[in-house]
């Protein structure tokens, strides 16, 4: 399948602006982000920087008018007017060590009679000239100062035309009037058009294994569901009795059920397209666009609460969802496999700029695991949104609800116990916190860079449903009673998690969206070459990642009424600990390869990455 085409291909040679000046350097280009449209290039100091397509020039971008008849033109630099267009322009001995560096690159270029070839160097290649050609340093720097000059009224003449967020030009003095030869030069100069390259393939690094580990997660993802509901089905569920017993084939099937799942399917789609609530605009595409969506979960939310006290009223029991709770999640697990066969087969026909650029790897299994189109949608019902925060995030809440009736059942009580209250209120103040905020979701990786395949698929109907509920489900054969005191220190810690967690989402996401803001004047930054700025203010000039911090402490609060007896109540604390070290490290690798030395700054101003002086 034919890929977007970029400018400049991976391994190109080009000239390269520094940022904050207006001097350009030979740098390779190492890749592209689609999502960002910046070019990761090196420079040959080796130093990694991302710059925009406006802050990259070819070679003959460089090509000025002769200027032979100049009386302080160095011999060296002479050129016979019989010689070929198609010969190179020669260098005598003396030139320095970093200019020979580069004449590997500028041999591959011809050059007219009329014109010459203009090759900038790093800093670093600057230094080196300057200790090896100090005979020469006065016709150097004087042939410096002229091009710099140069370069300085073309950068000035394309930004008025690119206004882009950030400007790398390097800021000159007020005072005194540019020589006249340099007004005439730039006047003359001659304008060279560019040959567009080849299109290239636009390729990220494989995730999660690659290849081989995506036929790895398409069997362990549905196997751990299916052991954490049988295990915790045991009436002893510590892990030394691991392997639990499977039951009957006959166990995991159920019409019935299969019809519940699809049903409320159907109710949260009806609740998703009617006309109420915010119709919010998401972050720009590759193509520029935005796309529109309706931000009314709070408003489905309510309702399906609702109509589940209508049916409870109604003696419908939904203690059969404790019952049928295995049943259940493999209707939810066929319906996602169904619905990811039926994303990738509509992903072959779509355009290239709708692709997922992570999940575009051309190979079958892998892409149909990560997703291979970035936004599928049915005219204006978009799937990926739907199920990200529709069917499974209330979906949770509704199995938590059913799960306390099923203890009160199982047990006989009057009320759920306090454990099961605090699971249920905590984790319902999460979903609803979510859904009231639903659109800072727009703003998320899942929704601006994650493909809608299996792994967001299976995610959002079935890991959600039915592997965060487990504190509730475990609750109902295993009560665990507490006291008063404890229940009150559980409190504190979940509020003040929440509170970390949706100050720092606030500032990150008013940020992101709007960093002009005057309400957000009072922010610290630390800019950075890309033209994005680092928060070192708020919740986030304390610890790097203080959203995680809050969504650790809720976590804790989710788990500590299930008490000590088994680990498997704590199951999500784990793996939401090994889910922030994973996304940590990955932001750090990311961050520093993205950012340079603005995020070396970053780290030396928040030293701290989660907890505050602990890790």
């Amino acid at each position: 399948m034919r890929m977007p085409s970029v400018k400049y291909q991976k391994g190109d040679k080009v000239m390269g602006r520094w940022p904050g000046s207006s001097l350009y350097y030979e740098v390779k280009v190492l890749g592209f982000d689609i999502p960002s449209q910046l070019y990761t290039v090196i420079y040959k100091d080796g130093t990694e920087l991302e710059l925009k397509e406006h802050d990259i020039k070819n070679f003959t971008g460089f090509q000025t008018r002769s200027r032979s008849r100049s009386r302080s033109r160095s011999p060296g630099r002479r050129r016979s007017r019989s010689r070929s267009p198609g010969r190179t322009t020669r260098r005598s001995s003396s030139r320095t060590a970093a200019v020979a560096a580069a004449a590997a690159t500028e041999s591959s270029l011809s050059s007219n009679k009329d014109t010459k070839l203009e090759v900038r160097l790093s800093p670093l290649q600057q230094t080196m000239a300057a200790e090896n050609n100090s005979n020469n340093k006065h016709e150097e720097n004087n042939m410096a100062n002229k091009v710099n000059e140069k370069a300085e009224a073309e950068v000035e003449a394309e930004s008025e035309k690119n206004q882009g967020r950030y400007n790398l030009r390097r800021r000159k003095d007020d005072g005194g009037a540019k020589p006249a030869s340099v007004v005439a030069e730039q006047q003359e100069k001659e304008v060279v058009k560019e040959a567009a390259p080849p299109a290239a393939t636009l390729s990220t690094p494989l995730d999660f294994g690659g290849k081989i580990g995506a036929y790895l997660w398409l069997l362990f993802l549905p196997s751990w569901v299916l052991f954490l509901v049988f295990q915790v089905n045991l009436e002893d569920p510590s892990l030394l009795n691991f392997p639990p017993p499977l039951p009957p084939l006959e166990a995991f099937w159920d019409v019935q059920a299969l019809g519940f799942v699809i049903l409320w399917i159907l109710f949260q789609a009806l609740l998703y397209v009617l006309p109420v609530g915010k119709l919010s605009e998401g972050m720009p595409l590759r193509s520029g666009e935005r796309l529109k969506y309706r931000t009314n979960g709070f408003f489905a939310i309510m309702v399906s609460a609702v109509a589940a006290a209508v049916a409870v009223h109604q003696g419908v029991d939904l203690t059969y969802i404790h019952s049928h709770f295995l049943q259940l999640a493999v209707a939810s697990f066929l319906i996602s496999v169904l619905l990811s066969v039926y994303l990738y087969a509509r992903s072959r026909y779509a355009a290239p700029e709708q692709l997922a650029q992570g999940g575009n790897s051309g190979n079958v299994v892998y892409d149909f695991f990560k997703g291979h189109e970035l936004n599928p949608r049915i005219k204006n019902f978009d799937l990926k949104f739907f199920c990200e925060m529709r069917p499974g995030l209330i979906g949770w809440c509704l199995i938590n609800f059913a799960l306390a009736l099923a203890e009160m059942k199982v047990h006989r009580l009057d009320a759920p116990s306090y454990s099961m209250i605090l699971v249920n209120v905590f984790q319902l103040l999460y979903v609803v916190d979510g859904l009231w905020n639903e659109e800072a979701i727009l703003t998320t990786m899942d929704l601006m860079h994650d493909g809608f395949g299996f792994m967001l698929a299976f995610g959002d109907l079935v890991w959600v449903p039915f592997t965060y509920t487990l504190q509730a489900y475990y609750l109902v054969s295993h009560p665990n009673s507490l006291s008063l005191p404890v229940v009150g220190a559980i409190v504190t810690l979940k509020l003040l998690g929440f509170y970390i967690f949706r100050k720092s989402n606030s500032e990150k996401n008013a940020f992101r969206r709007d960093p002009s803001d005057p309400k957000l004047s009072h922010l610290k930054t630390i800019p950075t070459a890309t033209g994005k700025s680092l928060l070192v203010s708020g919740w986030w000039g304390v610890v790097r990642h203080p959203n995680y911090l809050g969504d650790l402490m809720m976590a804790l609060a989710w788990s500590l009424p299930c008490g000590f007896s088994h680990l498997l109540p704590w199951y999500y604390m784990i793996y939401f600990i090994i889910l922030l070290v994973h996304r940590d490290s990955r932001d750090m690798s990311d961050c520093r390869r993205k950012y340079g030395s603005a995020w070396d700054e970053y780290c030396r101003t928040v030293r701290y990455r989660i907890i505050p002086r602990v890790y």
